[in-house]
């Protein structure tokens, strides 16, 4: 692993907030947060039209509050993007696709676990859909077309994944996945990875809630921020401070 990968590079960039000053932070913040609006979005997005799901889960077919897992690079992002949407009740950072053994953070960042970071979305299906948590993966959370990486994020570890808990999310998903290769919403394959829940096991309590405690880590500031704009203002209908 490069010094500039996987949570080598997150932890190296974390340290260095001690010698960069206050100034250069602000600056630091300044010049992402008013960066080109799609940059934190995947470079191989095409400029066609990004659908909505023609195929959703019905919330007459659901009871209560549901959940689905999903694997899209580092979790710090990813639960932040979710914790922000309107039905969302609950967001958990955790690792999904190994077993109870394995499932620390230290280890799985070895890459040969076959975890992958993932959050588990608790959302109220009245009020968002299963398909619309899934155009915000798609679209804002992740890019869907980088195989078994995200940004400087390398190994099967921040692979791309959708862990479905039924036949129905999986349908849905897989539904989603060719309209969206079929639209030629991206320039490149979808490489996302369709795989049935196992387990999920919750992370450290310090990667909850990350960006909240964290809001300066540089990592946060350069490739986290940058989503969470993209997600209000792509979303605007469904975003929440």
């Amino acid at each position: 692993m490069s010094l500039f990968s996987g949570s080598v590079f997150r932890f190296t960039l974390s340290l260095s907030l001690t010698f960069i000053s206050a100034i250069a932070l602000v600056s630091l913040v300044s010049q992402v947060t008013s960066s080109n609006p799609v940059t934190s979005l995947s470079p191989a997005l095409s400029q066609n039209p990004f659908p909505d799901p023609v195929l959703d889960i019905s919330p007459t077919n659901t009871k209560g509050r549901q959940t689905l897992v999903l694997a899209g690079g580092c979790f710090w992002g990813m639960e932040a993007v979710f914790e922000h949407l309107e039905g969302v009740t609950d967001v958990v950072s955790g690792y999904s696709g190994g077993d109870a053994a394995t499932a620390n953070y230290e280890t799985i960042n070895l890459g040969t676990t076959g975890h992958a970071e993932a959050i588990e979305v608790t959302y109220d299906p009245t009020k968002i859909s299963y398909g619309q948590l899934l155009k915000v993966y798609f679209l804002v959370a992740h890019d869907p077309t980088q195989l078994n990486r995200q940004g400087p994020d390398h190994g099967s570890q921040y692979r791309s994944a959708i862990f479905f808990r039924s036949q129905e999310q999986q349908r849905v998903a897989q539904a989603y996945i060719n309209q969206l290769n079929a639209a030629q919403a991206f320039t490149k394959p979808i490489v996302t990875q369709l795989a049935p829940l196992d387990v999920f096991y919750a992370a450290e309590d310090y990667h909850q809630n990350f960006i909240k405690h964290n809001p300066i880590n540089p990592y946060v500031i350069i490739h986290d921020l940058p989503k969470l704009k993209q997600l209000k203002k792509r979303f605007a209908h469904l975003y929440r401070d």
